[in-house]
């Protein structure tokens, strides 16, 4: 197995508190750490196929039953965040991991009410789903993610940090807790030590790969949630370094980088469309026993096309068509060895998506705290290496609010060319990470 990097998610809200005439802030931290390596193809005939209602047996658990209108909204959420990003940037590698941004956004939702709160919904896709619904799916999700397969360690934690003596609502605490496990405790911020007190619980979470979180606090910081996301796995048959050979990549402008190229033989789940290829590279072991649920799907335009033109057809109902599609067949792969880091502000992007007021003095979150506030800045930070061994990603979001008011070959797919990729559960179809690689060079 190999070692893992840091993924995290942060949010930071500032208000300003009525009772003291001084400026304060809420911090909400989400994170996720994913490891990986890459294997050969399971032998399933599709990528995922929920039902109305999802049935999930995790390895040595009792059925989970998910929600698949939530199922679905979070794909349609997860896309539509990608198209916003791949229009804003266009010609960069992007890197997102669309669970932990949703997750950060669900328990800011159960902060919000009034319209704020409806805006939130229409951005998650939410529409017509009780908010009792989404915690509820948000639960079952990690349990389901959390015991998937064996051969996969993947844990989820979140925790609830509070200024001493600043009152939250009741309600608000209940569902951190009941819904989302939350572990919750109470910090004189004004005391240095909260600040190691507060990394040393990310670093145990995140196995160590993530050792520090929080730089200083604020006394205008009222709260930090934390979420963290940690996966590890290795390919069913890791690339040999002996293979590794330096190739031209061809960037979307026709010029062309050497970049070390991985490549192997085998058996895969393989989709050929008229205008793209797609594979599916399983996560887990060799042993019959790995229910090798999670993937990474690498979609190649056709040299005719480009990426650009295939990012038009990305949404939740071709993602699902496509998913559908993919067969078991032997051939050759070949991808590139890489590694970057993204960074965006997310502001403008969930903007655009319909949440609008949150960032507004007009943002109502009294279901939180009794103060006005509104978000002022939500970011979000990713880390990817795809090496022969396998993967490490890592995801951050930041989010800030203000007071206001050896088979016979059937194919050969050769990624020498922008393309696009993602990290999957494939049994209860949850994206866990999504990105776009222009130039596998660029870091």
């Amino acid at each position: 197995m190999l070692g893992l990097r840091g993924v995290y998610l942060s949010v930071n809200n500032k208000i300003i508190m009525k009772a003291n005439s001084r400026k304060t802030t809420i911090g909400l931290l989400a994170m996720a750490l994913v490891g990986c390596s890459f294997p050969d193809t399971s032998n399933s005939q599709s990528l995922n196929s929920p039902a109305p209602l999802v049935s999930v047996t995790p390895t040595q658990s009792k059925k989970i039953f998910l929600d698949s209108r939530l199922v679905e909204a979070n794909a349609r959420f997860g896309f539509n965040l990608f198209d916003r990003i791949a229009q804003q940037d266009k010609n960069k590698n992007i890197f997102i991991s669309p669970l932990s941004v949703s997750i950060a956004l669900s328990m800011v939702y159960n902060g919000a009410n009034g319209e704020t709160q409806q805006e939130i919904a229409r951005t998650l896709e939410l529409q017509g789903i009780k908010i009792y619904d989404v915690n509820s799916f948000n639960q079952r999700i990690r349990q389901s993610l959390e015991s998937g397969d064996k051969n996969v360690e993947l844990n989820i934690a979140n925790s609830l940090w509070v200024r001493k003596d600043i009152p939250i609502e009741r309600s608000f605490l209940n569902i951190v807790k009941d819904f989302y496990q939350s572990e919750i405790r109470n910090l004189d911020f004004d005391n240095p030590s909260s600040i190691a007190t507060i990394n040393s619980w990310v670093k145990q979470q995140t196995k160590g790969k993530i050792d520090k979180i929080l730089d200083r606090i604020d006394r205008d910081h009222l709260f930090f949630i934390i979420n963290t996301l940690y996966f590890k796995g290795t390919w069913v048959n890791p690339f040999l370094k002996s293979g590794t050979e330096m190739k031209p990549f061809t960037l979307g402008d026709g010029t062309k980088n050497q970049y070390p190229a991985m490549s192997q033989w085998g058996e895969y789940l393989y989709y050929d469309a008229p205008t793209f290829q797609a594979i599916s590279l399983p996560y887990g072991s060799r042993s019959r026993t790995s229910s090798r649920r999670f993937s990474m799907e690498i979609f190649l335009p056709r040299r005719e096309s480009n990426l650009a033109d295939f990012q038009k057809q990305l949404t939740a109902k071709n993602w699902q068509d496509w998913s559908s599609k993919f067969a078991l067949k032997g051939g050759f792969i070949q991808i590139p060895r890489f590694e970057i880091q993204y960074e965006i502000n997310l502001n403008s992007v969930l903007q655009k998506l319909g949440m609008k007021i949150a960032f507004s003095p007009a943002a109502e979150f009294r279901n939180l705290f009794s103060e006005k506030a509104f978000i002022n800045e939500v970011k979000h930070k990713t880390f990817i290496n795809v090496n022969e061994e396998g993967t490490e990603a890592a995801a951050v979001t930041l989010v800030g609010a203000t007071r206001g008011g050896g088979v016979s070959a059937e194919f050969k797919m050769i990624v020498d060319r922008p393309f696009f990729f993602a990290i999957s559960d494939r049994e209860t179809g949850t994206i866990l990470f999504m990105g776009a690689i222009q130039n596998p060079a660029l870091k």
